[in-house]
């Protein structure tokens, strides 16, 4: 029985596969709409498990707000030229919907997440056999807290999310986002940096001053004195603002609401660790 174009194009609007998978999965299934969405279905399912073992290093980051609870999240693929497909966009942009509404608590729980009828998961290892490509998703994070504000950097590589104790006004909190996307701070503040980073840093400290030729009763305070040094390169509340660098985090903050507290952020790119 011969394939019509329009049947085509039925499957292909609810596959998204391509004009030639769909025309090749309804000739194997006599033109029978669900065996052929089976068949391209067990596709993905294959070159999923044939590509496990790929690296996949490029993708699509994207960020959403509902309330105040705003989430960023990772849809990785192979090649740069499938994470700027609009399709590809179009899936994490369908997923991140779903976050939204949803909030799940944590990246498996994204995975399980309805869409049509199948899981999360079970859509994106079947975009693999569209694409050709390993896909998965990645970096899910989310703040939320009486005001929740986000940033995407351009080419869709890099997000970030900050809330706030209490309304503020926009251009505030995309600073900050805009902040956190630019200066890569490890935590909020201080009290927030790991305590085996701070002992790293003030190893590397003490070396340092010992290679200098300091007495060893001064390392400890030079090591100390150094350490509050990296605390206003790597904390957000205590990093020269982007824009007044006569000014921290913190004290541009205040200065818009002396009640205003940031509360939490995240920071998500492709090549985190």
């Amino acid at each position: 029985m011969a394939v019509t174009m329009a049947e085509i194009s039925k499957l292909r609007t609810m596959t998204g596969a391509g004009m030639m998978d769909c025309k090749n999965a309804l000739t194997e299934a006599n033109n029978d709409f669900d065996a052929a969405i089976k068949i391209i279905r067990e596709k993905g399912q294959a070159v999923a498990a044939k590509r496990s073992d790929r690296q996949a290093s490029e993708g699509c980051v994207l960020a959403g707000l509902n309330g105040g609870f705003a989430a960023v999240m990772a849809l990785k693929c192979e090649t740069d030229f499938v994470a700027k497909n609009a399709d590809f966009i179009a899936l994490t942009q369908s997923i991140l919907d779903v976050v939204l509404a949803t909030q799940p608590a944590d990246l498996d729980a994204l995975k399980n997440q309805i869409i049509d009828g199948r899981t999360i998961q079970e859509l994106v290892t079947e975009r693999s056999g569209i694409t050709g490509e390993k896909m998965e998703l990645d970096f899910y994070e989310f703040v939320n807290d009486a005001y929740s504000t986000f940033y995407i950097h351009p080419g869709n590589k890099l997000a970030t999310l900050v809330s706030f104790n209490k309304a503020t006004d926009f251009q505030v909190g995309h600073d900050v986002a805009m902040q956190a996307a630019a200066m890569n701070p490890i935590a909020l503040d201080r009290e927030s940096v790991p305590a085996s980073v701070v002992e790293g840093e003030l190893e590397v400290a003490r070396e340092k001053a010992r290679q200098e030729g300091k007495p060893d009763n001064m390392l400890d305070k030079i090591a100390q004195g150094r350490l509050n040094k990296f605390y206003q390169e790597a904390t957000l509340l205590e990093q020269a603002f982007i824009k007044d660098a006569k000014i921290n985090i913190e004290q541009y903050v205040k200065s818009a609401d002396k009640d205003l507290r940031i509360t939490a952020f995240k920071r998500v790119t492709l090549n985190q660790e």
